[in-house]
């Protein structure tokens, strides 16, 4: 028998059932004439062996355990006050967002600037806006997300 033939053997009768007398004299016979599959063998059984002992047979249902937790907290978020919810005043992120968005806008008159796009050309200017519009988006994207509810309740989009 060749390597491939004893360890896809070893590999289906791992699970299953103890392996036969038959097959383990063969396995005994092929493990004493080829290094790689003894070593594979050895490691397998020391896995099999830490598995049975620090891991049970069957694995454990934490779903269960985690909707039972959530279940037993009385949190109510609707009571919440949002700016305490999110940590940052509506306001806060306004003034925040509005100085980002000058300071994006008015980095293409600083001479440093002027200097380097005209030496490189066009092939500056499209790094710099889409670093400039992925900065944007992002602030814009979790300034969102963070004070939906302000912003609904704001805009009469609440009920």
């Amino acid at each position: 028998m060749n390597c491939r033939t004893i360890m896809d053997k070893m590999y289906d009768a791992l699970g299953e059932r103890p392996l036969s007398v038959l097959f383990r004299l063969q396995l005994g016979i092929h493990r004493l004439f080829c290094r790689r599959c003894a070593e594979e063998v050895k490691n397998l059984e020391t896995i099999q062996r830490i598995m049975k002992t620090y891991f049970s047979a069957e694995p454990p249902d934490i779903e269960d355990r985690i909707m039972e937790r959530i279940y037993k907290e009385n949190i109510d978020f609707a009571d919440m006050d949002s700016e305490y919810a999110t940590g940052v005043s509506f306001r806060s992120w306004v003034i925040t967002g509005c100085i980002i968005l000058f300071s994006l806008s008015t980095v293409f008159f600083g001479f440093d600037f002027i200097k380097i796009a005209s030496s490189n050309g066009s092939s500056f200017l499209l790094p710099v806006g889409l670093t400039i519009g992925c900065i944007v988006t992002g602030y814009g994207a979790v300034f969102i997300g963070s004070h939906l509810k302000e912003l609904s309740q704001w805009l009469r989009l609440h009920e």
